[in-house]
């Protein structure tokens, strides 16, 4: 992979990780089109993905200082219950990284038709979450976490976005759209930073210059700069968006990318 391509393959990323469109379905796309190795990409979606963890650490910065200085009050505050249903949200992916993350990976490398299927998933996901109009509640509860960390879970599925399944199911249950972009994107750094500790961890296994085969460090310095400063804009932009409701666009733009998907399938 030269930088160029890394380059791309960082702003896709970065872009994707928050609006509803898949970034690992557009990852699996770049890689196909981009040829890439298991090994090689595998390290790039390491350093992109913790990339776009720190973009989030940076947007929503005054919420995670609430957070931790409400947690570390030791009472049972507004702070602490948010916390809470963070923790509830992780259960549902915690158990299937640990239990069936050979069987993720699997999926990961069946080509680009699982990609464009789990794609249109995720635009019926979105048009029907926009179109129904459930009882607002005011706030998320435990319960609804832990629903919205099953959609979590769900979108380990390459092609099904994460963003889009989480916001799309918290709409369905009747939450604000004002608190669940938010939610939705940090309830995503615990489970972002395990799966890459768990991706070093086979790294090591094979070895670093087989993790790096293909892949210059100026590659993945330029991957993890663009990863980050895209995510940075999208992660802003997200919550705009979801405030003023304008997801079934992102379901029309999910369709032609399942349709880009699964041609590429059978032409690649």
């Amino acid at each position: 992979m030269d930088w160029i391509q890394a380059l791309i393959l960082g702003i896709v990323q970065g872009l994707t990780e928050y609006l509803p469109v898949s970034s690992s379905g557009h990852l699996a796309i770049g890689a196909a089109l981009f040829n890439m190795s298991g090994e090689e990409n595998l390290t790039f979606t390491v350093a992109v993905h913790v990339a776009t963890v720190l973009s989030t650490c940076v947007i929503l910065w005054r919420e995670i200082i609430w957070l931790f200085r409400d947690l570390f009050k030791f009472r049972w505050n507004e702070g602490t219950k948010y916390v809470v249903n963070i923790l509830i949200s992780m259960i549902p992916v915690a158990i299937v990284g640990f239990m069936f993350k050979d069987k993720v990976e699997e999926v990961f490398g069946s080509g680009l038709l699982v990609v464009g299927i789990c794609l249109l998933v995720t635009a019926s996901l979105l048009a029907f979450s926009y179109y129904a109009k459930p009882r607002m509640r005011e706030r998320i509860s435990p319960f609804h976490a832990f629903i919205i960390g099953i959609a979590q879970a769900v979108a380990v599925l390459p092609g099904l976005s994460r963003s889009g399944s989480t916001i799309a199911t918290g709409l369905l249950l009747g939450n604000k759209k004002e608190q669940l972009a938010q939610f939705s994107f940090l309830m995503v750094i615990p489970p972002i930073l395990g799966e890459a500790l768990l991706d070093v961890k086979d790294m090591a296994e094979v070895g670093v210059s087989e993790a790096m085969a293909g892949l210059s460090p100026a590659a993945l310095i330029v991957g993890f700069l663009a990863a980050f400063v895209s995510g940075c804009i999208a992660c802003k932009w997200m919550i705009n968006i979801v405030k003023k409701g304008k997801l079934i666009w992102f379901a029309v733009y999910c369709v032609f990318a399942a349709i880009t998907a699964i041609v590429l399938n059978y032409c690649l």
